[in-house]
């Protein structure tokens, strides 16, 4: 309930404070912020980020739709239902160990461009050329 309140209250007074500032102010920020999505660095990292979405949704179902098959494919082969069982169980593991590191891989992915975005904006800002890049 503590939570609730205190969302409530965040909300009226960023309400009184939003309409304190004016409608004038509002529209200072949208523009600075209009001027700061346009730039063609932010635009150049904004390809980067949906470049690489789509290249790590891309390899994801690959890496589960191999780990069910070799799930399925461990379930039906020959023996009793507790070895079918513990094969399958070796398998699911197996296949989620990879779903994992692909998923991982993707995330150190996101971390390096994050950085080198972040190292860019940092340049541009001060006026400098980024190295390594």
């Amino acid at each position: 309930m503590r939570g609730k309140a205190a969302l409530v209250v965040g909300l009226v007074a960023g309400y009184v404070l939003g309409a304190r500032a004016g409608r004038e102010r509002y529209e200072q920020i949208k523009t600075q912020a209009e001027k700061v999505w346009e730039q063609p660095v932010v635009q150049g990292q904004v390809e980067k980020v949906k470049a690489f979405g789509v290249s790590a949704l891309k390899s994801v179902p690959g890496v589960v739709w191999k780990g069910a098959k070799s799930v399925t494919g461990a379930a039906a082969q020959s023996g009793s239902v507790s070895e079918r069982a513990e094969r399958a169980g070796r398998a699911a593991k197996q296949s989620a160990s990879e779903v994992a590191d692909v998923v991982e891989d993707s995330v150190d992915d996101a971390k390096q461009a994050e950085k080198t975005a972040t190292t860019r904006a940092r340049a541009s800002k001060s006026g400098t050329t980024p190295s390594g890049s």
